[in-house]
């Protein structure tokens, strides 16, 4: 077992020592991490430094840890509705303020990395739980005319820190799939491309070879649920600028695992925790440059919304005097509120859905799609997913707004 093997799995076995207790679920607003920043800014291991003020004059830190020669960028929540490595970033403060028995590894890191963290760099999108800022700007495509303070605040970060690596973290949306299997991609890797042509130079290929890395600790956590995510260059992707700007990016997107027994993706949050350190102290004691960059390739591109919250197979519908057999997509939307948010679930899908996958999978076995007057029902599509599966007149599945009743 190499190095990077033990270490994170002590990470797992030890994750509940690190992680931040006050952050609890996925709506964390601007006020949520401020004490936690200032908190850090206080311990020896850290330094915070204000870099600027979103467009409704919210601050924006960056928080810097580590003497070594190798300098790593880290941001999440560019995207407000995109959490969980903002989560996870609070984790990784905990680790290095108070490792525990992973002391010797947390100080090689620093000794060898220098680290900065700008954690949620969306605060205005964050707020509202909304993908954009306040102008409505995707700051994720926003990198060359820099339109947004935020990204203007990045770029000119990125560029006086003139980083040698750099972490972009995302959350994406949970109907992907590993390829073409039936497993969730829980969580996704990208070495961005930074040409039309998507060349390899040595810089993208050290991204390569990190996420190699990564991928090998992950498949222990979750076999055949990693996946490697879409490599279309996009010119004003700031992933795909950073790459050309001569910063090794690596892009993490993460998915969802159970959504009926994890909503919050607290258990993502944790995959996180132990991708990203384990990948920094690859770094670290440059171990990923052992890796061959086909590992990189071996991981299953994504394959685009193959992935329902709930499939039932071979029900059937009653209509004009004929019975038809459909299977049934449902999705389970979150709609906001004012400081959560309600799950909605929702009827996506109708037809043969033989080559998609579920959350949750039922197979009908040719029972009656009823409403809860025993009513014959055809579903539209948009509908909730309330209604009762029905066979030689027993209830076989009844479902209320998506929940098993």
């Amino acid at each position: 077992m190499t190095q990077i093997e033990q270490f994170s799995e002590k990470l797992n076995h030890n994750y509940h020592l690190y992680k931040e207790s006050s952050l609890k679920n996925r709506r964390i607003k601007h006020q949520n991490i401020l004490p936690l920043i200032q908190k850090v800014s206080k311990t020896t291991a850290f330094e915070m430094k204000i870099l600027g003020n979103s467009v409704e004059g919210r601050t924006i830190y960056a928080l810097s840890a580590g003497t070594g020669k190798t300098k790593v960028l880290l941001w999440s929540q560019m995207h407000g509705n995109e959490p969980t490595a903002t989560q996870a970033l609070f984790d990784i403060f905990n680790f290095f303020n108070n490792p525990q028995e992973l002391a010797s590894e947390a100080q090689n890191i620093l000794d060898n990395l220098d680290l900065h963290f700008i954690p949620m760099l969306n605060p205005d999108g964050t707020e509202v739980f909304k993908r954009r800022n306040a102008l409505n700007i995707d700051l994720n495509r926003d990198a060359l005319r820099q339109i947004a303070p935020e990204t203007n605040i990045l770029k000119k970060y990125r560029d006086g820190l003139f980083p040698d690596f750099a972490f972009n973290l995302h959350d994406q949306n949970p109907y992907y799939t590993a390829g073409a299997t039936n497993k969730p991609a829980t969580l996704s890797f990208l070495a961005p491309a930074y040409n039309y042509e998507k060349d390899i130079d040595e810089k993208r290929k050290n991204s390569m070879q990190v996420i190699g890395i990564m991928n090998t600790i992950l498949q222990k956590l979750i076999p055949g649920q990693v996946g490697r995510y879409f490599d279309a260059y996009g010119p004003t992707s700031m992933g795909d600028n950073m790459q050309k700007w001569g910063t090794r990016t690596i892009l993490i997107e993460s998915g969802e695992y159970d959504p009926f027994n994890d909503a919050e993706r607290q258990y993502v949050r944790k995959l996180n925790f132990i991708a990203i350190l384990s990948g920094l102290l690859a770094i670290a004691n440059n171990s990923y440059t052992n890796i061959e960059q086909d590992e990189y390739w071996k991981i299953p591109e994504i394959n685009d919304a193959k992935m329902f919250h709930i499939l039932i197979r071979n029900a059937q519908i009653y209509k004009s005097g004929q019975y038809y057999k459909t299977d049934i997509g449902i999705h389970i939307n979150e709609e906001p509120t004012d400081n959560s948010f309600l799950r909605q679930s929702e009827v996506y899908e109708l037809g043969d859905l033989s080559f998609y996958h579920a959350y949750k999978e039922f197979d009908a076995d040719g029972a009656v799609v009823k409403d809860f007057d025993n009513n014959n029902l055809v579903l539209n599509i948009g509908d909730n997913a309330d209604f009762i599966l029905e066979k030689d007149n027993n209830p076989l599945l009844k479902l209320r707004n998506g929940n098993i009743a």
